[in-house]
C-alpha cells in the first residue's frame, strides 16, 4: 500500500475504495464533501451526479440525474443542507441530503456577461460565515468574483476584478472560510491562496503553489488541505516538485507537508488533476481529480481514468 507524507501526517493510499453499483460509473469526480455522518457525497460529471457513499465506500445512493450539466463544486451547510455549484448551469443550488431542491440562485442555463461582476459566469464554489451563516460564492471562471450572501439567499455586496494584484483574481476557484470568519480565496491561475476578512478586505495571500484547486479547512484543527492541480504545460507533467499534489498548511500560513510530489501518474500515490478536496472526522482526505477533462479526454483513444482516492492516517 502505498505511503504519502511523514510523521503525523502520513497518509495510507486506500485502493478502489468506492464500491460501484454494477451499471454506474463515476466520471470525474469535480467535488467531495463529508455528511455529519462520515457519509461521502462525490459530486461528479456522470449520468449520477451525486453519488453517496458510507466511509468504508460502500454506496448508498444516488441523486441529481438530468439536474446538474456540469458538476463543480460541493459545501455541507451548517443547517444540515448542501451547496451544489455547477460552473455549466451558472447557478448554486441548496439541496436536501437526498437531493430535494429548496432554492437555486442564479438563472439555470444563462451566463451573466463575461467579466461583468454580476453572478454568475461559471460559479465554482460556496462557503459559510461561521459567525451568522451567510456565504461566499466564488465566480469563478467568466467572473473574476466573490459574493455575499445572506444565510436566505440575498446578495449583499461582491468584490474582485481580473488582474494579479492583491483583491484581483484570475479563475476564483475555491473559497472556504476558517473558524473566525476569514475568507480564503483559491485564485487559481495566479498561483495563490488570497486571504480576506468577512467584508472582503484583503489581508494577506499565500503563494509558492501549484495552481490552487481544492480548499479545505479543518477549523478544529486550524488546518488548511490545499489539492494543487499541477503543471499547465505539457513538457513539465513529469517534472518534480510542480504538483499535482495535496498541500497542508496551518491557518497562519504554515506549511506543514506535501503529498505527492512526484509526476502526473495513475499509480497510488500519485495525482492526475486535484480539484475537490475535504476531510471526514477521522482525518482521512477525499480528493476528487478531474481527470476526464485534464488527462483522459486527450488520450489516445480516449478513456476514463480514476477520479477519487482516499487518504487515510497510518496509524500503525
Amino acid at each position: 500500500m502505498a505511503l504519502l507524507g511523514k510523521g503525523n501526517y502520513e497518509y495510507l493510499v486506500v485502493e478502489n475504495w468506492a464500491h460501484l453499483p454494477e451499471t454506474y460509473a463515476l466520471k470525474e469526480t469535480a467535488g467531495v464533501a463529508t455528511d455529519a455522518n462520515d457519509n461521502v457525497y462525490v459530486f461528479n460529471r456522470g449520468d449520477h451526479p451525486m453519488m453517496v457513499f458510507n466511509k468504508e465506500g460502500e454506496f448508498i445512493k444516488s441523486w441529481g440525474e438530468g439536474v446538474f450539466p456540469r458538476a463543480h463544486g460541493i459545501t455541507m451547510s451548517p443547517d444540515g443542507n448542501v451547496f451544489c455549484t455547477d460552473d455549466g448551469d451558472h447557478t448554486v443550488r441548496k439541496c436536501t441530503l437526498d437531493g430535494d431542491i429548496l432554492f437555486t440562485l442564479g438563472i439555470s442555463g444563462t451566463p451573466s456577461e463575461f467579466m461583468s461582476g454580476n453572478p454568475f459566469n461559471r460559479c465554482t464554489h460556496v462557503a459559510f460565515d461561521p459567525k451568522t451563516a451567510d456565504f461566499y460564492v466564488s465566480d469563478g471562471y467568466g467572473n473574476a468574483r466573490i459574493h455575499k450572501y445572506s444565510a436566505d439567499g440575498e446578495l449583499m455586496f461582491s468584490w474582485g476584478e481580473p488582474g494579479n494584484d492583491p483583491g484581483q483574481f484570475n479563475i476564483a476557484h475555491n473559497v472556504c472560510t476558517d473558524k473566525e470568519g476569514w475568507v480564503y480565496v483559491a485564485d487559481r491561475e495566479n498561483h495563490r491562496v488570497q486571504i480576506f476578512d468577512s467584508n472582503g478586505k484583503f489581508e494577506t495571500q499565500w503563494v509558492n503553489m501549484a495552481r490552487p484547486c481544492g480548499l479545505y479547512i479543518d477549523s478544529e484543527n486550524d488546518l488548511v488541505y490545499i489539492g494543487e492541480l499541477g503543471s499547465a504545460i505539457g513538457p513539465n507533467h513529469d517534472a518534480l516538485n510542480l504538483g499535482p499534489r495535496v498541500s497542508i498548511y496551518k491557518t497562519n500560513g504554515e506549511l506543514i507537508e506535501r503529498l505527492g510530489n512526484k509526476p502526473e501518474g495513475e499509480a497510488p500515490g500519485q495525482f492526475i488533476a486535484p480539484h475537490g478536496i475535504c476531510v471526514d472526522s477521522e482525518r482521512s482526505i477525499y480528493v476528487g481529480e478531474v481527470s476526464w477533462t485534464h488527462t483522459g479526454s486527450h488520450l489516445n483513444p480516449p478513456r476514463e481514468i480514476r477520479s477519487l482516492q482516499k487518504l487515510v492516517i497510518n496509524k500503525s
